[in-house]
């Protein structure tokens, strides 16, 4: 996976944070949890607010 791989990040920060409410999610920590998935491979410096939202997003359309 890489950052622009919003759905499927969000998929598996779902099924990895099941009982973590995406609203209240820190950016920092997104980045960190996003970073630590099996399967991403991306460059840390590569992502961005815009980015970091856009999973959020997703993750909370996911969680619902």
């Amino acid at each position: 996976m890489k950052w622009t791989d919003t759905y499927d990040i969000a998929a598996a920060l779902y099924d990895k944070y099941p009982d973590v409410d995406p609203a209240t999610i820190r950016f920092t920590d997104l980045h960190r949890w996003v970073m630590e998935l099996d399967g991403f491979d991306d460059a840390a410096d590569r992502s961005g607010e815009k980015i970091l939202e856009a999973i959020q997003a997703a993750w909370i359309e996911e969680a619902e």
